[in-house]
């Protein structure tokens, strides 16, 4: 019984991200309510306010997923466009001697981060997309443990012990 149950759960666990695909396809900018987003896809991961008075939401799916979409919002609570942030035109936004706030806002919470204290560095890993489709990449942003801030950012694809 109890092997059963686990079973289904992690059936439906493995399911559920695609629900996103199918959620993200029904939704239409200039009709679709922030409202009816929070409905289908809950609460997001994170929430920015931006200067034009659009609220931007995160729906992360770090550490498996290889995606992480934010959904904006305007002043009407009305969506605007949807985005999905892990991408290399994303990463070439970042630049050394960012915050951890500003990397965040442009990528996403990181599935892991791990902090080596020999090279003063805090490392931020999001599991993404890359060439070719069927290995593993990852994206990682260093950051200095002295100011926090961006020194360095890596793509690469994990070697599998054979």
């Amino acid at each position: 019984m109890f092997k059963r149950l686990v079973a289904a759960l992690v059936s439906i666990a493995a399911v559920l991200p695609g629900c996103d695909a199918i959620f993200l396809d029904e939704f239409k900018p200039g009709i679709t309510t922030a409202a009816e987003v929070q409905k289908r896809m809950g609460n997001p991961a994170g929430e920015y306010t931006n200067a034009d008075g659009s609220v931007t939401w995160e729906y992360n799916r770090q550490p498996q997923g290889v995606h992480t979409h934010m959904l904006t919002f305007g002043p009407d609570r009305v969506l605007q466009r949807i985005e999905q942030v892990l991408t290399d035109e994303n990463y070439a936004k970042l630049v050394f001697g960012m915050s951890k706030d500003q990397v965040q806002r442009i990528l996403g919470k990181p599935g892991s981060s791990v902090t080596f204290p020999m090279k003063k560095e805090e490392v931020w890993d999001w599991r993404v997309e890359g060439t070719p489709p069927a290995e593993e990449w990852h994206f990682y942003a260093h950051f200095s443990v002295e100011t926090g801030l961006l020194v360095n950012t890596t793509k690469m694809m994990l070697q599998r012990g054979g």
